[in-house]
């Protein structure tokens, strides 16, 4: 469960994610861990993110899935990961994608890079996020449909962080009732503490991802910002 000689136990790392920053949120120490031990470490993101401002006139879609594509490119660069797939689904609009196809897609890229361990969204979506929910639920049908069946962890918080850091999130409605998802530590698959130099790449990650990210800076404050950002926890997928 321990640090960062844990992530070692994962081998090679498929992440499954929603939108452009998901990953980095809520894996970016695992995936530079794994990738900086050698581990093939290779990341989905399903929508380009074009919903994701609360001034679609300011940032249309087109321009702001134009912005969030390159911001998502960079954050992975400076994370060290080079494997990246978009399946260029509709911001907002996933539970809409017929889940068969959607599934396949995921299915394949299993067959193709027989990833040992899967890290994506439980059924709840972390935030409760519609895309987030909808995207378990292709991974978990994605695994049915393959020989291979590698470890599904999905992404959770502890009592102590939800109690020291979810109310920090209210003024931005990150949170939608009954989320996020927490799991008592002992029944963590993975409780990742990032130390100095993976937190320092985790938080250079996210400022690329700036459209995503400088309002919840400017709210929380540099320092507490940097604080949230330190645990990275994932539970066994029941």
């Amino acid at each position: 469960m321990g640090g960062v000689d844990a992530v070692g136990g994962l081998g090679s790392i498929l992440g499954v994610w929603a939108h452009p920053d998901d990953e980095t949120y809520l894996s970016a120490g695992v995936m530079a861990a794994a990738a900086s031990m050698g581990a093939r470490v290779t990341c989905v993101t399903a929508t380009r993110g074009e919903l994701g401002t609360p001034d679609p006139q300011a940032w249309p879609p087109e321009r702001l899935a134009a912005i969030r594509t390159a911001e998502l490119e960079r954050a992975l660069e400076i994370l060290g990961i080079g494997e990246h797939h978009w399946l260029d689904y509709p911001d907002g609009g996933c539970d809409a994608v017929p889940a068969a196809a959607a599934a396949a897609r995921i299915a394949a890229l299993i067959d193709e890079l027989r990833p040992d361990t899967i890290l994506t969204f439980g059924p709840e979506g972390m935030t409760g996020h519609a895309d987030h929910r909808t995207v378990s639920v292709w991974v978990d049908a994605a695994v049915e449909l393959t020989a291979h069946r590698p470890r599904i962890l999905h992404a959770t918080t502890t009592p102590e962080w939800r109690d020291t850091y979810a109310t920090d999130l209210d003024d931005l409605d990150v949170f939608a009732p009954g989320t996020p998802p927490v799991t008592p530590a002992a029944d963590l698959a993975l409780h990742l503490v990032l130390p100095p130099d993976l937190l320092e790449r985790k938080v250079a990650a996210l400022q690329a991802q700036e459209s995503q990210t400088a309002a919840l800076v400017e709210l929380l404050g540099a320092q507490r910002y940097r604080a949230q950002l330190v645990d990275e926890m994932f539970r066994p997928a029941v």
